[in-house]
C-alpha cells in the first residue's frame, strides 16, 4: 500500500511540475489592458499546486476561445501583487471589468464555472 501511495504521490507531482508556472502580471499591462476596455482575468499559484495547474491550463484555454480577454498569473507569495488585489491563497481567481473587480473565486477549477464567469463579463 505504501509502495502505491509513492506512486501516486510521484504521479501528481509530475503532472503539476509538468505546467509552468511563471508570473505573467505587470502592472502597467493590467491597466493598459483595461483602458483597452478588455476583461481582464487575474489568477494566483504557488509552486507544487495541483488545482493551481488545473486552473491556469482552463485560463490559458479562455484566452484563446473568448476575444478581448487578458490573462495574467502571479504566485501568491509574491506579497507585493498579493496586497495588490487583497489575495492570500493560491487557486484565487479575479475578474475585471471597466476597472473594477466583479468576479472573486478561491479555488475554482471546474472549467464550466470559469467559462460561466468570464462568459458573464463580457
Amino acid at each position: 500500500m505504501r509502495k502505491f501511495l509513492v506512486l501516486i504521490f510521484c504521479i501528481l507531482s509530475f503532472q503539476v511540475s509538468a505546467m509552468e508556472k511563471k508570473t505573467t502580471f505587470d502592472k502597467d499591462l493590467f491597466q493598459k489592458a483595461q483602458d483597452d476596455g478588455k476583461v481582464v482575468v487575474v489568477s494566483s499559484w504557488i509552486k507544487y499546486c495541483y488545482s493551481c495547474a488545473g486552473q491556469m491550463k482552463i485560463l490559458q484555454k479562455a484566452e484563446k476561445d473568448f476575444e478581448n480577454i487578458k490573462y495574467f498569473s502571479f504566485d501568491v507569495t509574491n506579497k507585493e501583487i498579493s496586497n495588490i488585489f487583497k489575495v492570500e491563497y493560491q487557486t484565487t481567481l479575479l475578474i475585471f471589468k471597466n476597472n473594477e473587480e466583479i468576479y472573486r473565486s478561491i479555488g475554482e477549477t471546474s472549467k464550466e464555472e470559469i467559462y460561466k464567469a468570464i462568459e458573464s463579463s463580457i
